[in-house]
């Protein structure tokens, strides 16, 4: 027989050694992965902190506004002195209402009326857009004539940054856009109670203007309403309709190859590009009105479009086979197969892919920017064929503005903005996690 060769002490105690080395480099590994991944999780929220304390730090001044309410006297012989009204109207329209305005401050301040410098700082204190508020007050209630009413005014911007303390008032007068004289009648407004600040309701209601504490994002809000429901309406039906076909009906050849790595490709190019097609085709070829929601939402429907074909067809591939065997088996033609079985197991990655699409339609800027939506529009548009804008071009058309209260004004509307891309978001997360099917 053969002598069984027994191993030598040497052998035995390296092997041991060697894997126990192999085992500590491998949780070295593996730890050095994790703390990688921590680091750069902790390096984005670190940005994301930056990016939202910038944000609402200079903006959440923007949802507050300053206002002077003074004793306005609706007075006859200013603004119908020969009392046409009745006859004609446009006498109400046309009325001096800056004497009026010039008239309640000088009286609450007790200004000298016959120095003129003191009434015209005085009168500055006050926004421009004043005078048209007391105007649609009369023409709303000609009944206000010869009467003394309480009206809460808009501050001018100037005014609004020194009491919200944007404004160093510490510095030389000859450096501040406030001077000594009007930091003192704000002191003196204060102590009385006419001046204060209020909830900025003109920043939801009010269309763009050239007076930043005028401006507001109503005309912006209602043209991405209008935007969004054109997407919604047209992408999700086409979408879903061209995802069934090449899921579940188009034969397997190189056509549907083409078509599929095209859509792929659509997915990734530049939004400026759909911009340039609309452009071309609905303005130019087609003669759709310029600046319009309805131009702006089928751009917006072009480029959302490969988005919702690629989540809904992984939505569609996520069903398992054994549903559609399941649903043949018993006599269901492939119709009733798709749309009574396949196409509610898939409907929530359906509506979770459409709301990303939206989403990100929401947030889009420069396609709407070559098809005019960048344009000044003060009025809200009754329809998508007249003149509109949406948020992202009003945040970039504030942020070019060259007057320093905009600056709220722009973080102020790209909070709006963000909260409306939230809200979006976790509407997705939720409707993916109520009707989500595990298998």
């Amino acid at each position: 027989m053969t002598d069984i060769v027994s191993p030598t002490a040497g052998t035995v105690s390296k092997a041991p050694a060697r894997r126990d080395i192999g085992i500590k480099r491998r949780y070295a590994a593996e730890r050095r992965f994790q703390a990688y991944g921590i680091a750069a999780i902790t390096f984005g929220l670190v940005f994301l902190f930056i990016l939202l304390w910038t944000v609402i730090g200079k903006g959440y001044t923007a949802f507050q506004q300053t206002a002077i309410t003074l004793p306005i006297e609706f007075s006859e012989k200013t603004i119908d002195p020969d009392n046409k009204r009745a006859s004609d109207p446009s006498v109400l329209v046309a009325a001096n209402y800056p004497v009026l305005l010039r008239d309640a401050i000088v009286k609450q301040l007790n200004i000298n009326a016959s120095s003129k410098p003191d009434v015209r700082e005085a009168t500055a204190m006050l926004s421009k857009s004043a005078p048209i508020q007391l105007r649609d007050m009369v023409v709303a209630d000609p009944s206000l004539i010869g009467k003394t009413v309480n009206v809460s005014l808009l501050a001018d911007a100037n005014i609004d940054s020194a009491n919200k303390g944007q404004i160093d008032l510490s510095v030389d007068e000859k450096n501040r856009k406030v001077n000594d004289k009007q930091v003192t009648w704000m002191n003196q407004l204060k102590a009385s109670g006419a001046l204060q600040k209020e909830f900025n309701t003109g920043l939801f209601v009010n269309g763009n203007s050239s007076r930043p504490e005028a401006a507001g994002l109503g005309v912006a809000l209602i043209g991405s309403l209008y935007l969004m429901l054109i997407v919604l309406a047209l992408s999700l039906p086409i979408g879903v309709a061209a995802s069934i076909y090449l899921e579940e009906f188009a034969p397997k050849n190189k056509l549907t190859d083409l078509i599929e790595v095209n859509i792929n490709n659509l997915a990734a190019v530049p939004s400026i590009v759909y911009g340039l097609l609309g452009l071309s085709v609905f303005i130019n070829f087609i003669g759709l009105p310029r600046s319009a929601s309805l131009v702006g939402g089928l751009v917006l429907t072009l480029m959302t479009l490969p988005t919702i074909i690629i989540a809904t067809r992984a939505a569609l591939r996520a069903v398992p086979p054994s549903i559609r065997a399941a649903a043949l088996g018993l006599g269901a033609s492939k119709m009733q197969m798709v749309f009574h079985h396949v196409l509610p197991l898939a409907m929530p990655g359906i509506l979770t892919g459409t709301i990303i699409g939206l989403a990100h339609a929401l947030g889009e800027t420069a396609p709407l920017l070559l098809i005019g939506m960048v344009a000044f529009v003060a009025n809200a548009p009754a329809t998508p064929l007249e003149p509109s804008t949406a948020l992202p071009v009003q945040v970039y058309m504030w942020a070019n503005e060259a007057e320093r209260a905009f600056v709220e004004r722009t973080s102020g509307a790209i909070i709006v903005l963000l909260l409306f891309l939230i809200v979006m978001n976790m509407g997705a997360i939720l409707l993916r996690r109520r009707f989500e099917r595990r298998w």
